[in-house]
């Protein structure tokens, strides 16, 4: 009976052995698995970060290039009428002036 008992228990022994080798190996693989979410995440973030910067990058040229055709028009009008532009200024100045005055 001494013989049953010690062989059992060298049994269990052994089968938490096998259980402990078990759980570290999955241990180590859902380690693994959650490293390679993490660059798998990364580098959909830093994807995603370059596509926006990108589309940012081609909106500000896009509204510089504009702000400069109508910078470019706005000269060419005050070149084709310049006693125009001058009235025009003239009269935007007394505006503010106005409303400065006021205010103060």
């Amino acid at each position: 009976m001494t013989a049953d008992v010690d062989n059992a228990a060298k049994e269990i022994a052994a089968d938490f052995a096998a259980l402990r080798r078990d759980i570290a190996h999955l241990t180590e693989s859902l380690r693994a698995l959650l490293d390679q979410q993490k660059q798998t995440a990364g580098a959909r973030m830093s994807d995603a970060a370059d596509g926006v910067r990108d589309t940012f990058a081609q909106a500000a040229g896009d509204a510089q290039k504009g702000a400069a055709r109508a910078g470019d028009e706005i000269t060419a009008s005050i070149e084709r009428n310049p006693l125009t532009a001058i009235l025009i200024a003239l009269g935007l100045g007394l505006i503010i002036g106005m409303i400065g005055r006021a205010r103060g």
